[in-house]
């Protein structure tokens, strides 16, 4: 749902950082947790050299992935060792709890990036820098309710793709795994699918991936959009999402 946009800011210069917080132990109906963990590291390590980014290890288990103090901690360490200026995680709304938390961990991990009495593990000095999160689009496109979950930017990934699909293809051990469990006879075709609807979302492109940005309180100014000055002509607003804020207000 985002190594498209991950592509395009490394192409635009942007240094670029992967993180898989779960290991991916319980991701095989046939090999053990430690040896299906194993592969899926080789595999997410795979990937990120394919995209030229900096590869940070997982440190939860599948379906252990909580929002808890341990876990904050270890996070937000990595986050103020890297010091970012954009953060792209998981949609708040999805079909799995580890995805949420995910995305609840990384918010949370940001925003003590800047307090100095937090502590980290390991220890890391905080970082008082401007950052703004974006939540990508849920798999699905769906909340948990089956509700759709409607982006407020679209980016062009028509041009990367094919190196979206490389990256993808590294993780091999995860095709059998989806098909039986998830029904996503191949998990190649699924993404596509996804980022086709997209791009016709978009009413512009042909592949895209969807964007929101977090509430800014915390992170840095309201109109902070680094995404959109990185991207230009490739990142476009979505008339439909401003026509639902408008309407809430």
């Amino acid at each position: 749902m985002m190594a498209g946009t991950l592509l395009l800011l490394h192409d635009a210069g942007w240094e670029i950082h992967c993180m898989n917080i779960s290991s991916g132990n319980l991701g095989s109906l046939t090999m053990s947790p430690a040896k299906i963990a194993r592969i899926r590291r080789a595999e997410a390590q795979a990937s990120a050299a394919v995209m030229q980014a900096v590869w940070h290890a997982p440190i939860c288990n599948d379906l252990q992935v909580f929002y808890d103090d341990r876990t904050l901690r270890r996070v937000a360490a990595v986050v103020r060792e890297v010091n970012p200026s954009i953060v792209l995680t998981h949609s708040p709304q999805d079909y799995m709890e580890d995805h949420m938390n995910t995305a609840r961990l990384a918010v949370t991990a940001t925003f003590a990036r800047s307090v100095p009495g937090y502590r980290t593990v390991p220890a890391r000095h905080h970082v008082p820098t401007n950052v703004t999160i974006y939540h990508g689009s849920p798999h699905g496109l769906r909340d948990g309710l089956r509700r759709p979950v409607v982006p407020e930017a679209f980016v062009n990934t028509t041009d990367v793709q094919d190196r979206k699909r490389e990256a993808l293809e590294c993780h091999r051990s995860q095709r059998g795994w989806l098909s039986a469990t998830q029904g996503m006879d191949s998990y190649i075709a699924t993404m596509e699918e996804f980022a086709r609807t997209l791009g016709s979302m978009s009413k512009t492109f042909t592949f895209a991936e969807g964007w929101r940005r977090h509430l800014h309180y915390g992170f840095g100014e309201e109109n902070d959009d680094p995404l959109k000055a990185a991207l230009k002509d490739r990142y476009v607003l979505n008339p439909a999402y401003q026509r639902i804020v408008d309407g809430l207000q």
